[in-house]
């Protein structure tokens, strides 16, 4: 998200997520990227590297696809991770308002896996409607993801267009976008998912990670008493258990 983005753009978060959100968009911003990769002329359409060595985790931005919001709030989270041995690249890519939509902004993610330098394995971690372009990517783009990880994602477009979520994000952003555009009516990846999910979320109910879940047989872990946006604040406790499940999972996916 971009401090400063005008209510207009969303709802309006209240309650346990504007506590959540005042408190990452008060991070310090952190430091330039050890390395940009740009995978097309658009200024959205950029990867920044955070770490020595070759990506092993990559991480997609939320803000419900509008161009108000972008990758920034998530440097600290990518600062944190990599100074923990995990290289991370931090993808942009085009929005509604800057030319996204269906295909665009799936075909930018396509196109930002594919720069990454490399041939080895990657965890695909996304927040919010990152989450959901994570979950199309495994289905429609698994090329060298080996593990996925969705937080607070928006599995559901058909459900979370009907709740009017982010203020009419899902018709702003797609219109008459075809099905395959919805992550729960693909078919189910073929590496493993976790969806991961704060029970006091009220921006992305946790019941769309429910159903994802029941679909596909994917894991869930519902983070009591967080909202929306803690998981990716490295300094609070759910940041800090994402960033230990991450590095764990890199782990797990580098010895396989």
């Amino acid at each position: 998200m971009t401090e400063g983005a005008p209510e207009a753009e969303g709802a309006p978060e209240t309650g346990r997520d504007a506590v959540e959100a005042a408190a990452l968009l008060g991070l310090p911003g952190g430091r330039a990227p050890d390395l940009v990769l740009r995978y097309g002329e658009d200024p959205a359409q950029v990867v920044d590297v955070y770490g020595e060595g070759t990506p092993r985790v990559v991480l997609l931005h939320g803000g419900f696809w509008r161009q108000a919001y972008d990758r920034a709030y998530l440097v600290p989270f990518a600062v944190a991770l990599a100074g923990r041995g995990v290289p991370v690249a931090l993808a942009e890519y085009r929005r509604t308002g800057g030319g996204g939509g269906w295909p665009e902004t799936f075909d930018d993610v396509r196109a930002g896996l594919a720069v990454l330098p490399g041939e080895g394995p990657v965890v695909l971690a996304g927040h919010s409607a990152g989450g959901h372009l994570a979950l199309w990517a495994a289905s429609r783009a698994p090329g060298r993801i080996a593990a996925t990880v969705a937080v607070a994602a928006v599995s559901d477009l058909r459900r979370a267009a009907e709740l009017a979520l982010g203020g009419g994000a899902v018709a702003a952003f797609l219109g008459g976008a075809p099905p395959e555009a919805d992550p729960l009516r693909l078919p189910s990846p073929a590496a493993p998912v976790l969806l991961v999910h704060g029970a006091e979320d009220r921006q992305v109910p946790a019941g769309l990670s429910r159903s994802y879940a029941a679909r596909h047989g994917s894991r869930l872990r519902l983070l009591p008493g967080v909202g929306h946006y803690d998981p990716f604040n490295p300094g609070s406790y759910a940041g800090t258990w994402l960033l230990g499940e991450l590095a764990e999972t890199d782990e797990a996916v580098s010895r396989a």
